[in-house]
């Protein structure tokens, strides 16, 4: 029996498939603080959130949607989660570089967590240990399971 397309589904390849918006996806955005800190993001309010050259860390660009949600990392001497972002545009190619394997999306200030999260206690976090920002120390662009997620939002306040 063939599923007729309706208003959810368009045909391809014989198949039906949903056009329905995916479920939002959450990140952890690294970055240095001397070079762009969560303070000029909420100052710019939004930003391109450019500079990744790391084949993994593109890889998760290339995955996110526009109405993910994100958690910015300061490295560097702080290494705390610090505040909350959400990204604004879909995957596309880096305008500002020539090599077409990079990709940026549009980032967007939400708030700054009222407590930030240092990488200490992310680590002492039982239920974090599979988090990728602890087992992937230098990766810049790393995904969270909705559980983790939810457990760091409680670390850092709501």
């Amino acid at each position: 029996m063939a599923i007729e397309p309706g208003p959810h589904h368009v045909r391809q390849r014989g198949r039906p498939q949903s056009t329905r918006k995916p479920m939002a996806q959450y990140w952890i955005l690294k970055t240095e603080p001397t070079s762009y800190s969560y303070e000029q993001l909420e100052r710019d309010r939004k930003t391109v959130w450019d500079g990744v050259k790391n084949p993994l860390a593109l890889k998760h660009i290339r995955a996110m949607h526009q109405g993910d949600e994100a958690l910015i990392y300061h490295t560097g001497k702080e290494k705390a989660i610090v505040g909350k972002a959400t990204i604004v545009s879909e995957p596309y190619l880096d305008p500002a570089a020539s090599d077409p394997k990079l990709v940026v999306v549009d980032v967007q200030a939400v708030k700054r967590v009222e407590r930030s999260v240092p990488l200490a206690a992310v680590k002492a976090e039982k239920s974090l240990a599979d988090l990728a920002l602890v087992r992937m120390g230098r990766l810049s662009v790393v995904p969270t399971t909705p559980a983790q997620w939810k457990r760091l939002l409680r670390m850092a306040g709501g």
